[in-house]
């Protein structure tokens, strides 16, 4: 009788528990290489996201299946989404740092029908390659455009010189600001692309200098370029004053402004988001961010943290249904109160609107940041418009 129980309950112990049901998401990132910063703090910014909010969702739990392309890979990428679709039998794919990775997934996500949230690539023209793609991110004519535009109608500027970084993100920072400045009354005083590899601008701010143009435009990445051009600007004692530096939000990143020093005092950059921000969402999530992580988050964070969101929120319309076409469906017009603002997934297009903010970096206590002096609400992608027209 004894034996009879135990094997009767041995045999109990090895049937499988019923699973409670889950939704994968298959996070594509970089998280090696040259980029895995990026990656990881995009990554964090989903991990944040699910401390604050749970792993439940309309009665299902998430399971988030990461996978690393190591960088600029869009052979990479495109496997490794098939691979979720076809072996992890994931019902989303989510993240994408890079703009080449999002494209070639973009592929698969449209093929498979299976919902796709881009949580940074900037490129506008990424949100074309899928019908079942958002973005949460930012894109560079949503913010470039808007502040060339900005600085002839409200910053009073009306020539500016561009210096830009000869590659893709810097091109289209380029076309951007330029095209918006001059169709604003704006004049260009003239261009220079530095290579990407550059420690050295020096002849290059002395070639702005000369012509003395009432202001310069400035597109790098981050990392050590801002601090090598912010000690350029002040060697050749550039006068902000008189000339005023425009940049994107890279250019005066938390790590850029402590590399840089002084020398980034009264920079002027538009961007849309700052770690900086006042308001109660942004502070419960830099608190708990910097609990999670020992850091303070960056415009990559907060993409992953705003993409689990969406997610989340249209997994609660279609009360857990992953169908790619009812989640897309779930997803379009979705708006909601962000760390960064009030933001929305335009109906139409599929990409993100959102508040942009002008900021001067000025010195608080002993602390070098980011202070927002004006901001542009709604603002939705002017690239994708006219798409839309067309």
């Amino acid at each position: 009788m004894i034996r009879t129980a135990l094997f009767a309950a041995a045999f109990a112990a090895a049937l499988p528990v019923q699973a409670q049901p889950t939704v994968k998401v298959g996070v594509i990132l970089t998280l090696s290489g040259q980029f895995a910063d990026a990656g990881i703090q995009l990554d964090n910014g989903i991990k944040t996201y699910m401390k604050q909010h749970g792993d439940t969702v309309a009665g299902k739990k998430i399971e988030i299946i990461r996978k690393d392309t190591g960088g600029p890979a869009p052979d990479v990428a495109k496997r490794l989404a098939q691979e979720l679709v076809v072996r992890d039998k994931v019902d989303i794919l989510a993240g994408f740092v890079l703009t080449p990775n999002a494209m070639a997934a973009g592929d698969v996500s449209a093929e498979a029908k299976k919902f796709m949230v881009v949580m940074n690539a900037a490129t506008s023209v990424v949100i074309t390659k899928s019908p079942y793609m958002i973005r949460t991110s930012v894109t560079l004519p949503q913010v470039m455009e808007t502040f060339g535009t900005w600085a002839v109608t409200k910053g009073g500027i009306k020539q500016s010189y561009s210096m830009v970084t000869d590659y893709g993100p810097g091109h289209d920072a380029e076309t951007a600001f330029t095209s918006a400045f001059k169709n604003a009354g704006g004049q260009m005083a003239g261009a220079v692309r530095f290579p990407v590899a550059n420690p050295d601008f020096s002849a290059f701010v002395q070639r702005a200098k000369d012509l003395a143009p009432e202001s310069v435009f400035i597109f790098i990445p981050g990392g050590a370029q801002p601090a090598a051009l912010g000690k350029a600007f002040a060697e050749r004692g550039i006068d902000k004053q008189k000339t005023k530096i425009l940049g994107s939000g890279e250019t005066t990143a938390e790590a850029a402004l402590k590399s840089m020093g002084d020398s980034a005092l009264d920079i002027i950059t538009a961007w849309h988001y700052d770690y900086k921000l006042d308001n109660k969402l942004n502070a419960a999530f830099v608190k708990e961010f910097n609990a999670m992580h020992g850091r303070n988050p960056d415009f990559f964070s907060i993409g992953g943290y705003d993409g689990m969101h969406a997610i989340y929120e249209a997994l609660k319309k279609t009360k857990g249904n992953t169908d790619g076409d009812a989640l897309i469906a779930a997803a379009k017009g979705l708006n909601w109160d962000s760390p960064r603002g009030p933001m929305s997934i335009d109906p139409e297009t599929r990409d993100v609107v959102q508040d942009v903010y002008i900021r001067r970096v000025q010195k608080v206590g002993n602390e070098l940041v980011n202070v927002p002096f004006d901001k542009i609400p709604a603002v939705k992608d002017p690239a994708g418009e006219r798409r839309k027209k067309n």
